[in-house]
Parts: C-alpha cells; structure tokens; sequence
C-alpha cells in the first residue's frame, strides 16, 4: 500500500491471502452460501471520497465488518452494499477553494451546470485508495457496485419519499428563523449548527429607544426604552421593542434624559451607580406595568426603512407590544424585536402585523437601503465584530447609544467554512416531525442501543427535542426539491418519480420510428465502414428485406424520414419513400445520425475494431486513433433527436440508420449513463437487426452534457413543464438537506419503490447498523424519522456506536498538525489483524474515545498475532511425526484445560457478539492466546518430543484441534489470522476458506478443570515472585515449596515444572503467605542448575540455527579441567535432550557462557559430514 516503507511479514502474509480471497471469490461465496437462518440487514452509511480513509473509518470498518462475518457464520445472509455519499457542502466547498470563488454569486457567473459537473468530477478524487484499503483492512464490501446519492434511481426514490410524505400531511413550507451561513448562503439543519459552536468574545449594547409619546405613561421630555442586544447588527432591522404585559418597570432621570427599564435591572444598582435617581410618572406610585408601556411610539435607530411609505404593515412598527417571551433576569426587560432575525420576533410579527424588515441579504451584506451601513458584512470569518463595532459609533454619534460591553458566549459556526452562523428568517420546506413525535419515541422503544446509556440520552433527549426539521437549502450541488408552483394560481405541484415528471413537460406529439438499413456489402465481407460513405450498398437481399419492412410500416403513415448520409441507409431510405410514396422534400440527409466513426480501422474486419477495447462499456471512453468514442456517437445522434422534437410537432418520424447509432439514440432517448447504454445493448450481436423497424417512445428529459437523465440543476429546470390547464409551472429554487440522502440510505439505495419493492419492505428495520457518536443526531435520527414517517416503524434494531479516535496527546486528529501516523502505514507495520483486534478491544467501540496508541497496536501485534504464529510454527514442527485422529479425552490434564478454556472462551465470545459487546468478545480472543501460548504450549513442549508416543498424540491432537476451532472463533476480528490458520490446519471436507465455515455451537466446559488450573497459575506466579525477590534464577532447581490448600497430585507436578521444585507439599499456614519457598542450594541443586544453564545456552544457540528438532549437531566445547569434568557427568542427558550428534572437546570462537563459575565457550556445527 506504501512503498515509502518494508512492508513486515505479517503484511505481506496478508496481501496472499487478499489475494487468495479475490482469485477464489470468497466473498461472494459467502452471500451465496445456504442461509438457514435468513437474511441478516446491515446498513452501511456512505463516506465521502474527498479524502483517504482515517483512523475514524477504521474503527467503523472494524465493527461494519466483524458482526456481518460473525453473522454470516452463524448461518446468516449478509449484504453488504456499498455507497458514496456525493452531494453537499463538502464537495462545493473544496470546488470553490480551487476555483477561487468568494460567494455564490461568483459560482453563478460561472455557471452551474458547469460548477457541479467539477462538483462530480470531484467526487471520486480518492476512490482507488478507499478501494485499496478497504478490502486491504479485511472489510468485506461490494465495492464495485455502490449505490451513489448522485444517480438518478437514488434521487429518484428520494423524490416518492418527498411526495409520500407530502401526500401524508408531513411536509409543509414555512417562513421560519433558521441559521444561515452567509458564506455558503444556504440554511443548516439543526443538527448541523449543532455541531459548530465555539466560544467566541463579542460585543453587546444597551441601546437607546427615543419616546415618541411619553405622556402616555406620566412623562414629558427626552424619554428613553433601554433595550440590551448581543447582535447589534440586527438593530437596523428593529421594528418594535417588546415588554413583559406584568412585568413592573422603573423610570429613572439623569440630567434632562429619563431612562425606563425593569425595576430589576434598577435593583441590581448598575443605573444608580451612574447617577440616575427615580422619577415617577404622574398618577402612578413610581412602577410602571408592561401593559402601560404598550402602545408607545418611539423613533426608529435607523430610519431608512420607517421612511419608506410603501412598506407593508408599517403603520404598525416602532411601538412596543407585549410578549411572553421577554425575561428579567438580564437585560433591561425590554426586547428590541427584528422578525427577521429570531423565530420569537417572527412570531411576534406574525401576529401582530409587524413591518417585516431584512436589512441583510443571505450573503450576510447590509442592503443598500440602509446607506450608512450598506455592504459590510455583518459577521465576517475574517473579523466578526467589525460590523457591530460600526453600528455602535453609529450609535454614539446619534447619541443613542447607552453602554456596550464585551462577553464571551458559545456561538453557532458553519460546521464546514466556520462562518459564524446568522439567524435569519428564511423560506423553508420542513418535515413535520412534531406531527408523529410520539410515534418515533414509540418506535424508539424497539431500538437496542449498544453502548445502552446511548438510548435514554444521547438519543433519548435529542428525540425528545427534536424539532421539525428544515429540508431546504440554497445551494446547488445536491437532490433538487422536486415541487414546481403554478404562476397563476401558486398551487404546489410535487412529483415524485421521472414518469410522473414526463406527465408535466411539454410534447411536440412527434411519434418516432427507427430502422436500421438491409443487409449492405460491408456486412456480408465483415468489414468496418465508416469513412467512404458510397463504398457499400444494399445487397440484394438487403433490398429484399428493406421491402418487406416498409409494406408493413406503410400504414403507419410516415410523415418524414430522416437518414444517414451512407449509400446503404440512402438506398434504405428511397426504398421506404417510394413504398410510401414520399415526395423528395420528406426525404432529409441527417449526418448527425450516420455510422459510428472507427478511426483507423476503417476497411478492416470488425473484430479488429472490437478487439481495441476491454469491453462494452470501454468504447464510451476509449476513442480509437483518428475516429470517436461512443459517447461522441451518443451525443450526436441525441442531440439530433432533441432538434426534431424541438423543430416538428405531431408528425410521424422515420429515421433510418446503422446499428450503434439506433442503439445509441434509444439510450440517449431513455436518458441512460455509460454503463446503463452498455447494458441496454448487452452481449447481443445486434441491438436492431438489418432493415428491423421499432416505434421509439421518447419524451424530453432533464438531461446533462452526455444526454444522462439528471436530476440536478440546472438540467431539472431547463426543462418546461405545465399544468393541466396549461399554466407552466416553475420549479422551487431549493435543493435538499444532503441529511435527506443519508436517511434515505435503507430504501433509495436499492431504488425503491421502483424496484426492489417486496425485498425492501423486508429490509426494514435493519438488524443492525454501526457509526460514531455524532450520527446520533445525525445519520441515525434522519433514518428514523423518515422510516417512521414513511414506513411506520423503526429504521433499525440494533446500533453500535463508536467513540472518537484521538491522537495520541488526546487531541484531535489533524492533517495539519500531522498527529497521528497514516492509518496504510499502521497496517503496512503490524496488519490489519493487529489494528482491527485492537480497535475492537479497546473502549472506542462503546462509544468512548480513545487517544490512538502505535504501540498499543505493536503490544497486540506481538503478543496475539506473533504468539499464535509462534504456536502453530512449533506445533508444525511435530505436527507429522505421529498419526493423529480427531481430538479424543485426554488422559493429560493440560488437555483438557485448554479444550475447557477454549470451551468457555468460545461460549464468552458467542454471547458477547450476540449482545454486540464486540470489546468483551474481542478481549476474550485476546487473552486466550496468550494462556494458549505462554501456559500451555510453554508447559506441554516436552510433550511434543516425548518418546511416550500416547502422551505426545494427545498433546499434538488437542493443538491441532484448538487451533482449528480458533481458527473460526478468531475469523470475524482477525480474519487474514484465521485463513492462514485454517489453510494449514483444514482437512478435505472442510471449506476451502474459513469464512465459508459455520460458527461452532456452544459446548458445556467443566468449570472445575479450568478453576483449579487458575489457581495453579496463580500459586506458581507467586512462588515465582517470591524467587525473584530472592534473586534466584528458575533454572536453579529448589527443593521445596509449601501452599496453602490441597490440589490433586497433576497440578503439582506442573507447579514442581514450573516453579522448578523437587517437591511441593500443602502444609503452608493458612494464616501466613500463600507459598513459602526453601531456598537452601546443596551442591547437587547447584550442579544441577549449572546443567539447566547450559542445557538453555545450547537450545538457544540451535534456535538462532533454525534447526529442527530431528536435526543432529556436534557441540564444539572450549573449557578448563572442572568444565570437562562436569560436562562428562550429564553427557547422556546433554547428548539426548539438547539434540547432539557428538560432544568434541576443541579450540573454538563460539560463543561465551559464565555458568556460575565455570566458564565455555561453545559451538555447533550441523553439516557434520557423519
């Protein structure tokens, strides 16, 4: 995947099995195996391929893939259906970056046909690394036929989603106040501006409101509203200042001007701490109601709009009106109102017939209406405060400003540009989730959340507050809404399917015929013609042929015919013009619809020309030397078909010409893509045979620069369309929240209910779906309100949630900062194998997040993948020296722990993968290797060279079959780990692949067994603990070791083995240490530990040889009189267990060994000529 680095072995080890995988079909396989049990639903969510994958997609791909394997060996069908997310802001925004372009009036002047096709071209920038790495890391995935949200049958079965749930009352359009980005002029949906915000500092002011009337209220002179904004560039905007009805209020006097705000604010001292006193209104006590104070008139801040007599409901703005909404607890209790900047102002305008004023464009630019201020941006990224800094000079100026403060606060940015976001009333289409609310807590109920606190908070309070949600944005690389307005009556006209939209467009009522010319000259050689247009005639049975068509199309009463300016399609054409009796005018040469052009291979044999191309559907891109590709060819001849249907109305159309160009036309007619026109013609010789005549139904569709049937703009509303009483009808300018494409994921995908109808209604609820923590406002909730809305159920049963991946300080992620080594080099290093069991292991899969550990990876790489290697290289060893038949009762007892174990780790991992605890599952697989390994492989090694040929038949039988259960049991987390396993380990009738396998059903295992060995371990790590606090080596043999407690006389022996005792005996006192260790060494202990030093000295020196077992050596030994003298007494032992063929006493520069006291210097030689 890197060649910038030595890929390890184990890497290398996995891409043979990759490769084994894709030569033998296995993952197809799988999906067409017997299914006892059915179909298992898996949705996938859809990435975008605008970047590499990153550690994030790693945790989701483990998880994505471990369960649809563990599952599929359960006896379980698992699709896994692939797909790329394509629309939205996060293409257009890296489109933009390269183009350069400021707003959206920039993309506009270039146009948007041609920005979004850069917008598609953008698309799949990385697609061929997430095809590498995907299958790379072990996921299995239809990658080679995605579902894309760009395609029409996916857009499609979004539009029948928007009409049905039209048609069901659950959507309606609204003026609402939404946030806006005014970078990227669209609104955000409520998740989204979730998701940006940041702690900011800003600005705010107490502005001064001048009293038109205060005698009103008791008061003359220079009376003042106070009222406090944290937005000051909405205050040209304000048309009203808004009161709580009982609120009390206080007037206060400084100088010659007199202040009102609520008694609160008066209590908390900040006025009478600048030198304002009270001043009480005449017939009153000193307090003022709100409801005194409504009614007043007072003098706008900016007068731009006030003046303009035209606007509507302006008689009735600038006066103060009661609402609920207004508050005491900061601020002055008095709220300055601009409706087109928060929902409650909204609402306040709506009902009292506000002056509706938007003094700022979508842009985020003051209009020019308001002179002082026109063309600043209100909330730049660059320096927000800039605008409001303004206003509040403006203000002082007019003497109308009271006091400004900074604060720092939490506010909504752009979650992709981080623009700070405005709240701006807006025109917005919304699904009405609060209508079926309690239908989506109640089909929440059936919904499994994995980790479970997820459901009744993370989920539980975002459903419970979830809004109705605003599924219209102003951009443009994205579904397009599909509802048209009559511009008469301004009646809604939604659509919901391409059939349904050909209703609506305007027809010429054209009928059309297409015929392809007799046999010719150039058929009957095989040849390519394409360049000599009078080289090849009709035959005389073409002739024939031709005659016979036209009789039976004579009553179709052709009215004109087109035809291809070559001598065989001309001759064609004369023949049906003088059988119809046509006059030379209907007669009309047409080159746009003549042969394809072969280039190169003009006058050659058409197998020649076929022969150019890999396939069918290579030709449309592949254009042979000096000719055109057949999408020139289907460019051509359909732009030809538009032209008539443009240019002729209610007439029969007869086009004659060659086989790729009526094959072509049809598909350009149907509106299909490359592979769509490629299909459509199939492995069929001929699409139309010689002098065949089909009627061509065709109706104008939206349609790109290769004649694709598309949905986006600006295809979808080029095209006319009218109503029943002949009104056009004008598309709304929206396009759909990218969310809309997501939630549709379970149905769109498989272009429901177009196709797939039957097998759709069964696939939801999925059984199980998996993503991070910020798709549960998300990707989750958009599934589940239009499963509910739709369907009336849930969406899902089961979710895994993943946490965030960090780096390794705890920060997040960034290319930038380069925190975080590359995810293919992590798997180039260790495998896949290591970061999927270590991902899978960890918390992240439980929704925690995990700061991401390259050495956590290198600790499981080692300690699971290396160890289990090394368990089965030293299994191998042995592996043919006796005949072993299937695993029988062991008399061992080391057997048949680790069949127990095994047993019971078998039945841990089953029970968690069925509860989705895939961390206690994959934890489980972990640590069983390592007892496997470090316990009993380590304490049965002698057993494999035994000459007790029974004992080391069970020893060999038990490991084999351990490891081929392992084998299966390790396949949904490791799944390169347990091919390789099974390749070996496999006997005849076994599937040719693990993942062909069945999971193993779950076996009782006897407890006892496996407790009394735990406690064996544990009693021999402590003996050992207690050696080592006395600084004695385990090769130095002991003679005694008391425990507390009996255990059968098997046990003690493998603690005699592994704490290096000549006896152990259960009389230590239960009241003092677990194990009491005689550390006295007679001279017999010493000598005898001298030999074990040795004995490991020579084994390791075999090792670093790469010697097998069997293989004989001579020893060279180099050593003084007392080193020959003990070498001579444990030579029988030395010869037997260490493998030599001979001990010769010689001069030597092996290698150095000091064994307490006496010093060797050794060496082994194994190509002895004996």
């Amino acid at each position: 995947m890197n060649g910038e680095q030595e890929k390890s072995v184990v890497s290398r080890e996995e891409e043979k099995i990759l490769h084994f995988w894709d030569a033998n079909d296995i993952f197809r396989k799988t999906l067409e195996k017997k299914s006892p049990k059915g179909d298992f639903v898996f949705y996938d969510g859809p990435p975008f391929a605008t970047g590499t994958p990153h550690h994030g997609h790693l945790v989701a791909s483990a998880i994505k893939d471990a369960i649809p394997r563990y599952k599929t060996m359960r006896g379980f069908r698992v699709e896994r259906q692939w797909g790329w997310d394509c629309h939205g802001l996060p293409i257009e925004n890296i489109v933009e970056k390269e183009l350069g372009t400021k707003s959206k009036k920039d993309i506009e002047k270039l146009g948007i046909g041609t920005f979004n096709r850069l917008c598609r071209e953008k698309i799949f920038a990385y697609v061929d690394a997430w095809n590498e790495f995907i299958p790379r890391f072990g996921r299995w995935a239809d990658m080679e036929n995605p579902y894309r949200t760009m395609d029409v049958s996916y857009m499609e079965s979004e539009w029948w989603a928007f009409k049905t749930l039209y048609d069901k009352g659950l959507l309606y359009k609204d003026y609402r106040s939404l946030h806006i980005c005014p970078r990227c002029e669209t609104t955000l949906a409520q998740a989204e501006v979730a998701e940006g915000y940041k702690d900011i500092k800003d600005l705010a002011v107490t502005a001064k409101f001048k009293v038109r009337n205060p005698e009103k209220i008791g008061l003359s002179g220079d009376v003042f509203l106070l009222a406090w904004t944290t937005t000051p560039w909405t205050l040209p905007g304000n048309v009203a200042l808004a009161v709580g009805d009982s609120i009390e209020y206080f007037a206060a006097i400084k100088g010659h001007e007199t202040v009102i705000v609520s008694t609160q604010m008066w209590k908390r001292g900040d006025l009478g701490a600048s030198g304002f006193v009270a001043r009480a209104p005449k017939n009153t006590d000193g307090i003022l109601k709100g409801s005194d104070l409504v009614g007043l008139e007072y003098k706008p801040l900016f007068d731009d709009y006030a003046k303009d007599e035209a606007l509507p409901n302006r008689e009735n703005g600038w006066k103060v009106y009661a609402a609920d909404f207004v508050t005491t607890e900061s601020g002055t209790g008095i709220v300055h109102i601009a409706p087109a900047f928060g929902q409650d102002d909204l609402e306040l305008g709506k009902k009292e017939r506000l002056p509706f004023v938007q003094h700022v464009g979508m842009d985020g630019i003051i209009r020019q209406e308001v002179a002082e201020l026109a063309g600043l941006s209100v909330k730049s990224a660059q320096d927000p405060q800039a605008t409001d800094v303004a206003i509040i000079k403006l203000l002082a100026a007019k003497g109308l400003l009271f006091s400004k403060e900074k604060y720092e606060h939490s506010y909504p940015h752009c979650w992709r540009c981080e623009t700070p976001l405005l709240n701006y009333a807006a025109s917005s289409w919304f699904v009405a989730v609060q209508k079926i609310k309690d239908e989506l807590l109640k089909y929440s109920e059936k919904i499994n959340w994995f980790p479970e606190h997820i459901k009744e908070g993370r989920w539980g309070e975002w459903l419970s507050g979830a809004r109705d949600w605003s599924i219209s944005r102003q951009r443009f690389w994205a579904n397009t809404i599909p509802v048209w307005t009559n511009e008469k009556t301004g009646a809604h006209k939604v659509i919901g399917s391409v059939a349904e939209l050909g209703e609506y467009v305007k027809k010429s009522g054209n009928t059309y015929f297409i015929m392809r010319h007799g046999e010719a000259t150039h058929n009957t050689a095989d040849v390519a013609n394409s360049k000599d247009m009078e080289a090849h005639g009709l035959t005389k049975e073409g002739v024939a042929s031709v005659q016979a068509s036209a009789k039976l199309l004579k009553k179709k009463e052709i009215d004109i015919v087109f035809y291809s300016p070559f001598r065989r399609t001309r001759e064609t054409a004369d023949i049906v013009a003088q059988e119809f009796g046509l006059n030379s005018s209907a007669l009309i040469p047409e080159p746009r619809v003549r042969e394809v052009d072969v280039g190169i291979f003009d006058g050659r044999k058409t197998a020649e020309y076929h022969a150019f191309f890999s396939s069918l559907e290579e030709k449309f891109v592949k254009t042979p030397p000096q000719g055109e590709n057949l999408t020139e060819l289907k460019n051509r001849v359909t732009e030809f078909l538009y032209d008539v249907e443009r240019r002729y109305s209610g007439k029969k159309i007869l086009i004659v010409s060659h086989e790729y160009s009526l094959w072509l036309l049809c598909a350009g007619a149907k509106g299909l893509s490359q592979k769509e026109s490629a299909a459509e013609k199939g492995a069929q010789k001929d699409y139309i045979a010689p002098a065949e005549v089909r009627e061509v139904s065709f109706t104008p569709l939206p349609h790109n620069e290769r004649f694709e049937l598309d949905l986006h703009r600006p295809y979808i509303d080029e095209l006319e369309l009218f109503d029943e009483d002949g009104t056009r009808l004008s598309r709304v300018p929206d396009v759909l929240d990218t969310w809309f494409d997501s939630g549709s994921v379970p149905f769109s995908s498989y272009h429901y209910p177009f196709e797939n109808e039957e097998k759709i209604q069964q696939r939801i609820p999925a059984d199980f779906i998996g993503e991070g923590q910020d798709q549960v406002s998300k990707w989750f909730y958009y599934q589940h309100v239009l499963s509910g809305g739709l369907f009336g159920t849930h969406a899902f049963k089961n979710v895994v949630v993943n946490g965030i991946m960090l780096a390794e300080d705890g920060k997040k992620m960034s290319k930038r900062l380069k925190n975080y080594p590359d995810p293919a080099l992590i798997v180039d290093r260790y495998g896949a194998d290591a970061v999927r069991l270590y991902l899978l292991s960890s918390p992240v899969v439980r929704a925690e997040n995990l700061k991401f550990s390259e050495k956590g990876v290198a600790e499981i790489s080692r300690k699971v993948v290396s160890r289990l290697r090394n368990v089965y290289e030293f299994y191998a060893l042995y592996k043919n020296s006796v005949s072993h038949a299937p695993l029988a009762e062991s008399r061992h007892v080391l057997d048949r722990f680790i069949v127990n174990l095994f047993r019971q780790t078998h039945g841990i991992v089953t029970d968690m993968m069925d509860a989705y605890r895939l961390d206690a599952a994959a934890r489980a697989v972990i640590d069983f290797v390592d007892i496997l390994s470090t316990w009993y492989i380590r304490r049965s090694r002698e057993r494999f060279k035994s000459e007790d040929e029974a004992d080391k038949k069970d020893a060999l039988q038990t490991t084999a079959w351990v490891l081929r259960e392992y084998a299966k049991l390790v396949a949904p987390f490791a799944p390169f780990a347990a091919e390789w396993l099974w390749r070996d380990l496999k006997n005849g009738n076994d599937e040719e692949s693990v993942h062909l396998e069945s999971w193993t059903e779950k076996q009782p295992w006897d407890v006892d067994v496996i407790t009394l060995m735990t406690r064996v371990r544990y009693i021999a790590s402590a003996a050992l603990e207690r050696r080592s606090a006395l600084g004695i080596k385990v090769r130095q043999p002991l003679q005694k070791l008391s425990i507390q407690g009996e255990l059968p006389k098997e046990y003690l022996s493998l603690i005699k083995d592994e704490v290096n005792v000549k006896e152990v005996y259960a009389d230590a006192p239960l009241d003092g240490p677990l194990v009491v260790l005689d550390d006295t060494i007679t001279p017999e202990l010493k000598k005898e530990g001298q030999y074990r030093e040795l004995l490991r000295f020579i084994q390791d020196m075999r090792k670093k040889e790469g010697l097998i077992p069997d293989k004989k050596v001579v020893l060279l030994v180099k050593t003084d009189a007392e080193g020959e003298r003990f070498i001579h007494e444990f030579e029988s032992a030395l010869m037997k267990t260490a493998g030599l063929l001979e001990i010769r006493f010689a001069s030597t520069d092996g290698e150095e060994l000091s064994c307490d006291g006496i010093t060797f210097r050794l060496a082994i030689r194994h190509d002895d000529p004996r």
